[in-house]
């Protein structure tokens, strides 16, 4: 299905399978515009398999009915709340569980009784804590190609919920997003356990996406196809090259050389390094106008 510019994206949403089962759903479910189409992209691969799904967020049902309609009856789902009274939905077919996603001991307990999941889609309180806790303790249960799915992460912006602040759900997904850049062996930016779990971040308006597959998140290293090499100058770091970072980076290494000579003097490879972080900020400051 195609969209065409200048064209509202929610006149298109009828057209989605999604969009229908949620029409379809005979209890209430509030949801954004924006996200039938997410839902498309991201779990249609889902649809008439046997997986296991949680949503976390239940009370009104709607949501339950909607993913039933959607995923098909093959798919074992799980509902998660706060208020008891969302165990009414189990006479409709669906396990329900009362806890606080806030709580690592309610995940400790829910995964010991229902074992790994395909998808974990988060639309429950939304605060920072939930949002981390919930999803430090789920994706370690999430399949090999299986979803964490985070709902209604715009209120990592809202003041209300301490913005700005180093430590909402958003901050801790960019922190994700170095953890995984860590993968480069020469890269050591990030400490977190998740790169050897989270594949990959997709990030859409208000919702952020981690796959999860352990098989692929594998230490990148270089190859080569064996191919004819041609004596052609590699321009990729000419820009680089003669710059006042290269100069800077070139003391830094002589003095590195010349320390068994010098070592009773170790203030000079300290200026050296005062004087190349110096230069960097200056050097790197052109690029604060794309920030």
């Amino acid at each position: 299905m195609s969209i065409q510019l200048g064209e509202p994206y929610e006149k298109y949403i009828p057209r989605l399978d999604i969009y229908e089962c949620y029409k379809k759903s005979p209890y209430l479910s509030v949801k954004h515009s924006s996200y039938f189409h997410v839902y498309a992209e991201l779990l249609d691969t889902y649809r008439n398999k046997p997986i296991t799904f949680i949503e976390i967020g239940v009370l009104g049902g709607g949501s339950l009915f909607m993913w039933r309609e959607y995923l098909g009856h093959r798919a074992r789902i799980i509902g998660i709340d706060l208020n008891p009274l969302a165990k009414r939905w189990e006479e409709h077919g669906f396990e329900i569980y009362i806890g606080s996603q806030s709580e690592g001991k309610f995940w400790d307990e829910l995964f010991n009784s229902v074992g790994d999941v395909d998808v974990v889609l988060d639309d429950g309180g939304h605060t920072y804590e939930q949002q981390i806790v919930t999803a430090s303790k789920c994706i370690p249960h999430i399949k090999n190609g299986g979803l964490l799915i985070v709902e209604d992460t715009h209120t990592s912006y809202f003041q209300d919920f301490g913005y700005p602040c180093k430590y909402s759900f958003i901050e801790w997904a960019k922190g994700l997003i170095d953890n995984i850049n860590c993968r480069f062996p020469s890269v050591q930016v990030s400490s977190l356990p998740y790169k050897s779990s989270v594949y990959s971040i997709s990030i859409f308006q208000s919702i952020a996406c981690f796959k999860i597959h352990r098989e692929l998140c594998v230490d990148s290293s270089p190859t080569s196809n064996d191919g004819i090499l041609l004596n052609s100058e590699d321009f990729k770091y000419l820009t680089y090259k003669g710059s006042k970072i290269e100069e800077a980076n070139s003391l830094i290494s002589l003095v590195k050389r010349l320390l068994p000579f010098v070592r009773h003097f170790p203030f000079l490879r300290n200026i050296a390094n005062w004087y190349r972080d110096i230069v960097k900020r200056r050097e790197l400051k052109r690029l604060k106008r794309y920030f």
